[in-house]
């Protein structure tokens, strides 16, 4: 597997690099900002090696780090990061929480998303140190003991399959009844159109957000 490990953390690779360049098999009306997709291929150079950079050699690779406090899950976090490095990889590689998944690194799957502020956000295109002051949640810290309304109706719904994706389903789920506690089925296929399932479970999540509703205003708020 390649792999790049900068300040003695791994960067994982893209698992198909071609998937940069491939838009229209994926529909895209334009291309994303060029700059995240420079961003995405140096963080999976398609190399049938891996590139140690220590500490040391950073500067000799032209990384250039730079300081940043993250707000994520309610505690802040103190870190230094290369300055182009997304959150993504902050999150997973320096921080552990890997519930935020790695799907295509160009922002086009939503598998990445979190909630920046209570917005879902692509975090596999957000460079982590614009992020500061930022109010961060990702699917570990939406509530850890599963208790969420959207968490609660998931499962009784039973709508992951493989569950690759699911974190990002459900932050996004989350914050459509956060601003509309009652959507109709427009309204959740709008809100959920961006975050792309391979396994096909969207009546299942349709169901489940309906369930969440119910949940929420049994509770006596939204979810």
């Amino acid at each position: 597997m390649v792999g790049i490990s900068c300040a003695n953390r791994v960067f994982r690779p893209l698992d198909r690099i071609g998937i940069l360049f491939d838009y229209p098999v994926l529909g895209m009306q334009q291309s994303p900002n060029p700059l995240n997709l420079v961003s995405a291929f140096r963080y999976s150079i398609p190399f049938g090696m891996s590139v140690i950079c220590s500490q040391r050699s950073v500067a000799r690779w032209g990384v250039s780090m730079s300081q940043v406090i993250l707000n994520i899950n309610g505690q802040a976090h103190t870190l230094d990061v290369p300055s182009d490095m997304p959150l993504l990889w902050t999150l997973r590689d320096i921080l552990n929480l890997t519930g935020t998944k790695y799907g295509c690194g160009i922002g086009v799957c939503g598998t990445c998303i979190v909630l920046v502020n209570g917005i879902p956000t692509r975090s596999c295109v957000m460079p982590a140190i614009s992020m500061a002051g930022a109010e961060i949640t990702t699917i570990e810290g939406l509530d850890p003991a599963g208790n969420h309304p959207v968490q609660k109706a998931w499962n009784d719904e039973d709508v992951p399959q493989c569950g690759y994706c699911q974190g990002g389903q459900i932050l996004t789920a989350s914050a459509l009844l956060e601003r509309n506690p009652n959507p109709g089925d427009q309204d959740i296929d709008a809100a959920m159109a961006g975050v792309l399932c391979r396994c096909g479970t969207y009546s299942r999540i349709r169901k489940a957000i309906r369930r969440a509703a119910k949940y929420a205003a049994e509770q006596g708020g939204a979810a």
